[in-house]
């Protein structure tokens, strides 16, 4: 097997990529620290805030993630200026009265964000400059127009994303837009043309050789990109509700060092939906317990030094993967975030739990009657109103843990029988339906814990 047929495998999402095995575990290491140091992280309006952050960043990391499966280097460096254009751009053009439709407002983001890649794409292939000097050359152009089209930060998102930003429940828009484009690039993942991408990325020579269109191929990669740098876009514009020339920018640095911590390769050929979501979430779990510390006026440099140390880190112990690979040679991914979810669910109960309230409602009050302690075990006892509704909350929880088990088992044995390429995606769109599902019925399921006196 060559070295690009096995790229290609791993890109793939075999069963076994060890690749995906430091996101996962950083992920949830930091979300067991959040939980510990603010429980307020998993209430519904913590979730809430969680998901408008984090969206931008995740979407900006799927549109650096389509370029760079292409090969030659090709990461965008230019992608946060593009978000911020396409910000400011939006806000004036909404204050004119130009963008008023949703419609409208999704239709120019994604258009514009695809013709900017679509020049980028044909200055690489026809005039032959290096995809690094392109995309400098665009960070520096974009971040001087955005100041001259907006001059400070301001005006005002179009109305009918006034209550985009909220973030006081889990389910909103922007929720709805990150699924549908995780979900629409894990279709992706099933065409011909997904698999012409990461065998170029792998090995161009090789793909040319075997008949791949290479000139359509990266064209494509680049329209893809640019479409999700303009949904990047739009969820930005809904996070400040309003216009900011420099605040995109920031999305360049972090966006590259989240598409490195999900295993995918600034070389090509390798990357994943699935990886760069966990890397977004790592970086945004990273501020979020820096900001539970009080570092004073270096705070930001803190956030700074965090995000080098940890991505030093992660590269470091990617030279272990060889090694590891030694000795699992058939690690799932899937199986191993399932196991991580059941402990640190475990800890989010442990942190989210009132013992203050439980110990106060347990203790008895005066001497104890030490027949009655003896005794009162092996009687049948009639529940009260707050361990019934104690029971109520837990109830969706236990069925969540034990759900994820049976799913994970079951998708375990299919895996084993069944090619993943053609049923990976649907059984991904299906998980997080349940998912979903499972969030909507927690959010409706809530008992009255008052007891009336």
């Amino acid at each position: 097997m060559t070295v690009a047929s096995t790229q290609l495998h791993e890109a793939k999402g075999g069963r076994s990529n060890p690749y995906l095995l430091m996101p996962i575990t950083l992920f949830f290491a930091l979300l067991a620290l959040a939980v510990l140091r603010a429980p307020s992280l998993m209430t519904s309006a913590g979730i809430g805030s969680a998901i408008i952050v984090a969206t931008p960043l995740i979407l900006a990391t799927y549109a650096l993630m389509a370029s760079a499966i292409s090969g030659r280097g090709t990461v965008d460096l230019s992608v946060g200026p593009l978000i911020g254009f396409v910000n400011v751009t939006l806000i004036q053009f909404s204050s004119a009265g130009l963008l008023e439709s949703p419609l409208a407002v999704f239709l120019y983001a994604i258009f514009i964000g695809a013709l900017y890649q679509l020049i980028f794409a044909l200055i690489v292939i026809y005039v032959r400059l290096q995809p690094i000097i392109v995309s400098l050359s665009g960070y520096l152009a974009l971040t001087g127009i955005n100041l001259v089209i907006l001059p400070r930060p301001g005006g005002v998102a179009p109305a009918f994303m006034a209550e985009w930003g909220y973030g006081t429940s889990i389910f909103s828009p922007v929720l709805v837009m990150l699924v549908l484009a995780s979900a629409a690039w894990l279709l992706f993942t099933a065409t011909a043309f997904y698999t012409h991408l990461r065998l170029m990325g792998s090995d161009e020579r090789a793909a040319y050789t075997a008949g791949v269109p290479i000139t359509i191929v990266r064209i494509g990669a680049h329209l893809i990109s640019g479409a999700f740098a303009g949904l990047a876009a739009i969820a930005f514009t809904a996070l400040i509700s309003s216009g900011d020339p420099s605040q995109g920018t920031t999305y360049t640095l972090i966006a590259v060092t989240a598409l490195v911590l999900g295993g995918a390769s600034l070389a090509g050929g390798r990357g994943g939906v699935f990886g760069s979501a966990l890397g977004a979430l790592n970086l945004y779990l990273i501020t979020f317990v820096l900001a539970t510390f009080n570092f004073g006026a270096v705070q930001s440099f803190v956030t700074n030094l965090a995000y080098g140390s940890i991505l030093v880190i992660s590269l470091l112990l990617t030279l272990l993967i060889p090694v590891i690979q030694r000795y699992i040679r058939n690690f799932s991914p899937f199986l191993y975030f399932v196991a991580l979810a059941v402990v640190v669910l475990g800890v989010i109960l442990h942190g989210t739990f009132d013992y203050t309230a439980f110990e106060a409602a347990s203790l008895p009050v005066g001497p104890m009657d030490l027949q009655a302690s003896l005794i009162a075990p092996l009687e049948i006892a009639v529940s009260s109103p707050e361990t019934e509704a104690l029971r109520a909350q837990a109830a969706p929880l236990i069925s969540a843990a034990l759900l994820l088990v049976v799913i994970a088992v079951f998708l375990r044995v299919a895996f084993a029988q069944t090619d993943r390429r053609r049923i990976g995606p649907a059984v991904a769109v299906v998980l997080a339906a349940l998912v979903l599902g499972g969030a909507w019925g927690m959010t409706q399921s809530t008992p009255d814990t008052e007891v009336s006196q």
